[in-house]
């Protein structure tokens, strides 16, 4: 019975150490062949580094306002007998909008008119009496001063006539109509709104830190997000002698191109200025930065010579960089990095020091200063 039990161990021992003999053998071939396998270059998008000149631009929100913009109110009470405007009209200045009844002061005028002549002609018959000796001094200036009260009285109710004729200050266009046919108004009632809406005004604010560069007729742009396709340019008209003292901020107003008259009283649109001189930079685009708590950094693609096949090949190499302001699709770079070096510009999170890549452009997506995505 032992020598069974000792065949069967001897058996089971054999086995066990061929099977063990066998795997050692495969790890050893796996081992070989992972430590002659080449990892294959990783495809990546690229970019070389230029210096540019960039516009030195002042950011703000702004509002827009008219240039010249009142509200038509009734200068006197009355009954509206006529409407000659609809609401949206264009009207020139002087141009009738309402007419009040004025039944009562024609009336009055026709009096006043009829008063002015027997006033004018007693005036003459005082004057031929008095060249006769047979009237006074004192009568010749009671005529006198009559002539001028009745010519008075008559500028007065013409006066209250033409009040009645509510007519457009200026040219522009008008709101909605705010009044009705027979609608007895008082003194100051509304009538219509009219706006001047080419050129507009465009009200923002600076701050204090930026005042010494404002000056008059400096270049500013204007976007709003009702038709963000369109820049309105304009000039700084005014400049506010005061700085607010709460935001510190100093209230600044241009002057803008209303092209189509797209921009409307109340908007609010984004105002860049656009300060005369430039600057030099070296732009990167954002992707290319990988951002991190220690320090931001992009990955430079040097060329080097393979130690084995004595070939030339593309390897990456990790540089922390100092950025500055963004703009676009760009961001720039102000210490870390050189003119003319090649960056990798996408997936640089996956990315490491010493990595073979290749470089395939046909994929990278468009970077652009004033990149407009069409689904904003």
């Amino acid at each position: 019975m032992l020598k069974k039990l000792i065949i069967a161990f001897i058996g089971v021992a054999i086995l066990i150490g061929t099977i063990v003999y066998i795997k050692l053998d495969q790890f050893a071939a796996m081992e070989e062949a992972g430590a002659n396998m080449a990892m294959p270059p990783t495809v990546v998008t690229a970019h070389t580094v230029d210096e540019a000149q960039w516009e030195e631009l002042i950011p703000a929100i702004g509002s827009v306002s008219a240039l010249q913009g009142v509200t038509v109110a009734a200068e006197a009470g009355g009954r509206i007998t006529q409407i000659l405007f609809e609401s949206s009209d264009d009207v020139e200045a002087g141009q009738v909008l309402i007419q009040l009844d004025t039944a009562s002061e024609k009336s009055q005028l026709a009096s006043a008119i009829a008063a002015e002549e027997l006033a004018r002609n007693e005036l003459s018959r005082q004057k031929k009496l008095l060249k006769k000796n047979m009237t006074s001094d004192e009568a010749l200036d009671r005529a006198e001063a009559q002539l001028k009260d009745s010519v008075a009285q008559v500028g007065v109710i013409k006066a209250l006539i033409d009040k009645k004729t509510v007519k457009a200050p200026f040219s522009g266009r008008l709101g909605f109509r705010q009044v009705d046919l027979g609608q007895i108004l008082s003194v100051g009632d509304p009538i219509v709104t009219l706006q001047l809406l080419d050129p507009m005004y465009v009200d923002f604010s600076v701050p204090q830190q930026k005042l010494s560069l404002l000056q008059n007729d400096m270049d500013v742009r204007i976007r709003s997000d009702a038709h963000p396709e369109t820049i309105f340019p304009g000039k700084i008209v005014h400049i506010d002698l005061g700085v607010n003292p709460v935001t510190r901020n100093v209230q600044v107003q241009a002057l803008a191109e209303n092209t189509g008259e797209k921009l409307r009283v109340g908007m609010f649109v984004n105002v860049e200025l656009a300060l005369p001189d430039k600057r030099t930079v070296l732009p990167v685009p954002a992707t290319a930065v990988l951002y991190a708590s220690f320090g931001n950094s992009v990955f430079i693609i040097d060329e080097q010579k393979s130690e084995e096949s004595g070939e030339k090949e593309l390897v990456l190499r990790q540089q922390f960089v100092t950025l500055g302001s963004a703009r676009g699709d760009f961001i720039d770079v102000t210490g870390g990095l050189k003119a003319g070096e090649t960056i990798v510009t996408s997936g640089v999170f996956k990315l490491a020091s010493g990595t073979k890549v290749v470089i395939d452009n046909t994929l990278a997506p468009k970077i652009s200063l004033d990149p407009k995505p069409s689904d904003s």
